[in-house]
């Protein structure tokens, strides 16, 4: 196609420089991007920078932070559960856009594609320490302490939450400024491309599983007729599955290693001109560049706090789970919509002022590349982690996510195809993920639910607890 192949930004926009590595604005010097201007660590404009965040919705998110020292300090009082964790989910909000803020300003000095992959990743982090916390926390000796099936289920609500709500509000909100927008088809082929193959991947311990459940014959028959042959038990099924779920999430992650790879080498040029020719249509260009940054030695003292405190309260926060489910709030609903809300609040925030800046292509870059990073990386990691543990965490999960996972990337898909976005088809995506929000709600635990895993896994907790 013409568009795919003729250069995307001519090089009378290319801006121009002066000597000293400044962009000129009219008769108004402007720092280069990434660039402060200054050295060191000073802790008034460190504030004032953090205050302006990157846009105005990330500045107001900064009005949470009093709920930080709250959730922290209730932490040492006994009981108040609800409250504990209410405070620290509101709590989490503004640390983890402090981490996607610092990370923009780092990748900011880095080149173009470097540097959004830079910034996925920290805004990533929160979901793989989330992640992390679940599975040590995880205790198979107890049903109250059975952490899998949150986890399984934040997994592919993560994947939901980028896909529908995140992808659904930047058409909404870009479509409100815009008629229609239109975006490359380099990133919604390869994005989409890779989500199927993802999807794919993630699904087949469930596939294989649900294939196979109907032949086993129970642990006591097969036990019982060990010596004609040896029985294809349910027991010996969830071992197989648990070794196809270590398997896959190798695979997975060497396909991350070749995506990024892909990204930074093969196809490093198209995808800079995208993103460069999306940023020159950036309606608050001149207002971003003419914005203070933050230092290096700033923008890595911001990484290093928000990292501690995200991890804090994040511990903090799967001490109070227990509590939640206890007080009636379900499992599939705390996993597939509460978690993946929190840990993507701040990733979101910038999709969404990128779309409506008119920067699509970028905007949806930060739905999909999260989507593929969690489906390729930070959930197979999950698994390799509860592997090293000795736990039996795995890729086995429930039909009903199975099902909500395959069509609203079919759904995104045909979506993404014209190449065009706007307020009508983001208005349906955002309606769809309320659709499965109201299903979780109404979806029974794991002590009533009997698809795939989550029987067996009950009757293995009771089991280990006999022997």
């Amino acid at each position: 196609m013409e568009h795919e192949t003729r250069p995307l930004l001519d090089a009378r926009h290319s801006g121009s420089r002066g000597d000293n590595g400044h962009h000129r604005t009219g008769s108004h010097p402007v720092v280069s991007e990434g660039e402060s201007g200054r050295s060191g660590f000073h802790p008034g404009h460190f504030l004032k920078v953090l205050w302006r965040s990157s846009c105005t919705a990330a500045m107001l998110v900064n009005l949470l932070w009093p709920a930080v020292p709250v959730a922290i300090i209730l932490h040492f009082f006994r009981g108040l559960h609800l409250v504990k964790f209410g405070f620290t989910y509101v709590a989490v909000i503004p640390t983890a856009n402090l981490l996607g803020f610092s990370g923009q300003e780092f990748a900011r000095k880095m080149p173009k594609v470097a540097g959004i992959l830079i910034e996925t990743t920290f805004g990533s982090i929160v979901e793989i320490i989330l992640f992390v916390v679940l599975i040590v926390n995880h205790d198979s000796g107890s049903a109250e302490g059975n952490l899998i099936p949150i986890i399984q289920a934040a997994i592919l609500g993560s994947i939901l939450t980028n896909l529908l709500l995140c992808l659904g509000l930047c058409f909404f909100f870009g479509g409100l400024r815009q008629t229609t927008q239109k975006f490359h088809a380099i990133v919604s082929e390869v994005g989409t491309g890779l989500l199927l193959v993802a999807a794919f991947g993630l699904l087949i311990p469930s596939a294989f599983y649900s294939a196979l459940k109907t032949e086993a014959v129970s642990h006591q028959t097969g036990s019982a007729m060990a010596s004609h042959g040896g029985e294809f038990t349910k027991r010996k099924l969830q071992d197989d599955v648990l070794h196809i779920s270590h398997a896959t999430s190798l695979a997975l992650i060497f396909a991350a290693v070749l995506w990024v790879w892909f990204q930074a080498r093969s196809q490093h040029s198209i995808f800079d001109e995208v993103i460069e020719m999306d940023e020159h249509r950036d309606a608050d260009r001149a207002t971003d560049m003419e914005k203070p940054k933050f230092t290096m030695t700033e923008t890595l003292t911001a990484l290093v706090l928000s990292l501690g405190l995200v991890t804090v309260l994040l511990i903090f926060l799967v001490d109070e789970i227990e509590h939640v489910v206890e007080s009636g709030v379900p499992d599939q609903f705390l996993g597939l919509i509460l978690l993946p809300l929190v840990e993507k609040a701040a990733e979101h925030i910038t999709a969404i002022d990128e779309a409506w800046d008119g920067v699509i292509n970028v905007a949806l870059y930060h739905c999909l590349a999260p989507s593929i990073q969690t489906a390729l990386f930070n959930g197979p990691l999950v698994v390799v982690v509860g592997w090293l543990l000795g736990k039996p965490m795995d890729l086995n999960f429930e039909i009903f996510m199975v099902v909500l996972l395959v069509l609203s990337i079919l759904v995104v898909g045909n979506f993404l195809r014209d190449g065009e976005s706007n307020w009508l088809e983001g208005a349906l995506l955002v309606l769809v993920y309320i659709i499965i929000a109201i299903a979780c709600w109404y979806y029974p635990n794991p002590d009533v639910a009997t698809s795939n895993l989550l029987m067996d896994r009950r009757w293995a907790t009771l089991h280990s607890l006999q022997i």
